[in-house]
């Protein structure tokens, strides 16, 4: 039986005082970063900026698929279904090497959510690519409920049709443009979309809000997470391992995005786009109302490119906050140094289980307990027989579990 170990990254000392809460095994977080790779689809929307000093803009919502033509699509950049062109020649492509990227992601490109669930448990993960994943849960919707709130508060959502994939691919750059440019006149901004190419895979990512000072010698982007909980606890090592990794991912995006030239022409190839495609009079429309005189998917992808040159480098210091659903009270705010070393190496083990390099594992000895809340342990190995290792730690509180974004 394999068996995967994730060492977490060392935490800072903080000499703030944190109020007595429980810490649970799981919760809604744990669930949430499983599942949030099999969103539920959403009929694509638009946003406009509500901030009268950013640059006004129409920019299609952020959680709009990649592959979404007319007016069906998945809900999300990272829950995207396949971004191939009209003319694409992929579709007479053989499959090649039958690793789970090359089934699943191939055309769609691996998520940040991918890899944070694969980090969870590579054996659950193979089980849901393979079995079909589990409906949203109540705290779920909940949680996905308050992102769209707070995204709200700087955003307002409109609809924007789409006819191609090029339309979908040159709306999601769109959409960082557009909330690059709220970030550097207001400081602040939400749902960003991240594409980037990572040890040679194509992955995307959405982060939830980006906080940069307006002023002074330091300015450096934070990028900071919202997790909701149902109960009014602390997530366990684990999630908090989990919750970091998913941080981190997206700083080592934002700085590959920033330090290095997008390699847009293998963009084009890996997804069958053409670049010289006319982008339907909707999308040119909204691109005109955004500053952006754009006609094809290759100009917004230069207007991507010039913007990323604007851009530093992530902050070290990631910020990961708990709210609690009920009543949105703050439960803890992590605020946690970026580790390149144990990110990098956790980013290429998953990647192992993606390209096929290595098989499946289990979850460690110590956290077999994450079997009691997995909808796949009627069938999995690791449980099939009564084991000690599956009882919760002490001083742990548990709860069923469920999930929110």
């Amino acid at each position: 039986m394999n068996t995967s170990t994730s060492s977490s990254p060392t935490k800072e000392s903080d000499d703030r005082k944190i109020p007595k809460i429980p810490v649970e095994i799981i919760s809604d977080e744990e669930m949430a970063l499983i599942d949030a790779a099999f969103a539920a689809y959403e009929t694509p929307l638009a946003r406009l900026s509500t901030s009268p000093r950013s640059i006004r803009s129409i920019t299609l919502l952020s959680k709009c698929g990649l592959s979404a033509c007319g007016n069906k699509g998945p809900s999300d950049i990272e829950d995207c279904d396949r971004v191939i062109g009209s003319d694409s020649p992929q579709k007479n492509k053989s499959k090649g090497v039958d690793s789970f990227l090359n089934r699943f992601r191939r055309a769609r490109g691996l998520a940040v959510t991918d890899l944070t669930a694969t980090e969870w448990c590579q054996k659950q993960m193979e089980f849901t690519l393979l079995m079909g994943r589990a409906e949203k849960s109540k705290a779920m919707k909940v949680g996905s409920a308050r992102h769209a709130e707070l995204e709200e508060e700087v955003i307002r959502r409109v609809k924007v049709n789409v006819e191609s994939a090029e339309d979908v691919l040159a709306i999601k750059f769109m959409n960082f443009i557009v909330g690059i440019n709220q970030l550097l006149f207001d400081g602040l901004t939400r749902e960003l979309p991240l594409v980037a190419c990572v040890e040679g895979v194509w992955m995307v990512g959405i982060i939830d809000e980006i906080r940069m000072p307006l002023s002074g010698a330091q300015r450096s982007p934070m990028l900071v997470d919202t997790k909701t909980r149902v109960r009014p606890t602390l997530p366990s090592e684990p999630q908090r391992r989990n919750g970091k990794l998913q941080l981190m991912c997206y700083k080592y995006m934002w700085d590959n995005l920033v330090t290095q030239k997008f390699p847009s022409t293998k963009f084009f190839d890996f997804f069958s786009l053409n670049p010289n495609k006319i982008l339907s009079p909707d999308i040119r429309d909204t691109a005109s109302k955004s500053g952006l005189s754009s006609k094809t998917l290759g100009d917004v992808v230069r207007c991507f490119e010039n913007s990323c040159c604007l851009l530093p480098q992530a902050d070290e210091h990631l910020l990961l906050r708990y709210e609690l659903q009920e009543d949105r009270s703050l439960l803890e705010e992590d605020n946690f140094v970026y580790d390149s070393e144990w990110v990098e190496a956790q980013i290429k083990l998953q990647l192992e289980f993606w390209l096929g390099l290595s098989e499946p594992s289990y979850v460690p000895d110590e956290e077999r307990w994450k079997c009691r809340y997995c909808a796949f342990s009627s069938k999995c190995q690791a449980i099939s027989s009564p084991d000690a290792s599956t009882k919760q730690p002490e001083n742990v509180e548990s709860e069923t579990p469920c999930a929110s974004n």
